[in-house]
């Protein structure tokens, strides 16, 4: 029999509980719901609030079937909110929102990936964060990844902007940035200029085209995560991964002391701890104050 857990005067059917999802550490459902509940919420939720939500579901853990869905699921109860989301292919989308603990919880029982726009509902294509997404390509890793984002955020500071850093939970690295409310094309085309600028600075290290051919061994500067119509891992998110690893912010001490892979692999049993040590180290991008014009607006 499914239990029926009580949140927030919301009733919510938690499946599963005893079900493993990441078997290399015998993680099971109960533990990831617990974990959004007992550890990532109160720093999670601001980061996705007012933001239109995608999910990369893995109901049967990471090895099994996974799929990418922007529609609410069928069965969305209603009083998870949903905002309209224009797309091209079908005008009257609509997208999940969690704006709260119920619904942060109605989503992590369906186990997903949380991923988010650069914009709020309300402001559609107006980005208030701007992105950078490391992605090595082997054998270049992590590592690589850290010495790029250091110099970003060297190249970002001269025009005014601070970045903050997060572990994909991946291989790679983000870096985000706080702005004022700005079109989507137009930080594309300034996160754009700088991944070019990343390649001609360390012509070895990185590069900003796709082209698979071109990045063995190099950093891919994806700037395109800016778009008005891609998503990105939300902070504090877990990842579809042989472990429960997360998309955790680190500190720039962390990123200039990284020399291994594991330096920056962290897991959802890590996460209490470091947000007892740091709090949010991200809270500066929901902080309108720490906003700023990208260069010439």
């Amino acid at each position: 029999m499914t239990p029926i857990t009580e949140v927030e005067g919301r009733r919510l059917a938690l499946s599963n509980l005893d079900k493993v999802l990441y078997p290399a550490t015998g993680t099971t459902k109960g533990e990831v719901l617990h974990y959004y509940a007992a550890t990532a919420a109160s720093a999670m939720l601001p980061h996705l609030r007012d933001r239109p939500l995608s999910f990369l579901r893995y109901p049967d853990g990471p090895e099994g079937l996974r799929f990418f869905t922007k529609n609410p699921p069928p069965g969305t109860p209603d009083w998870v909110r949903t905002a309209p989301v224009p797309r091209s292919d079908d005008p009257g989308a609509r997208q999940v929102l969690a704006q709260d603990l119920p619904s942060l919880m109605w989503a992590a029982n369906l186990v997903v990936e949380f991923h988010t726009h650069q914009w709020r509902q309300d402001s559609p294509a107006v980005a208030d964060r701007m992105v950078f997404d490391l992605d090595p390509g082997p054998p270049a890793g992590v590592v690589e990844c850290c010495e790029v984002a250091l110099w970003l955020r060297e190249r970002l500071a001269e025009d005014g902007l601070s970045s903050y850093g997060k572990t994909s939970g991946s291989k790679g690295l983000h870096l985000l940035v706080p702005l004022e409310p700005t079109p989507s094309e137009e930080v594309t085309a300034y996160a754009k200029k700088l991944a070019v600028q990343a390649q001609g600075a360390l012509p070895e290290l990185a590069v900003y085209r796709m082209t698979r051919a071109l990045r063995p061994g190099k950093v891919f500067v994806d700037f395109s995560q800016n778009a008005a119509a891609k998503t990105t891992a939300a902070p504090y998110t877990l990842r579809a991964k042989g472990s429960p690893t997360v998309s955790a912010p680190v500190t720039w001490d962390e990123i200039e002391a990284c020399g291994a892979p594991d330096d920056l692999l962290l897991l959802a049993g890590d996460m209490a701890a470091r947000l007892e040590r740091y709090g949010d180290l991200l809270a500066p991008l929901t902080d309108p104050g720490q906003a700023r014009a990208l260069p010439g607006r």
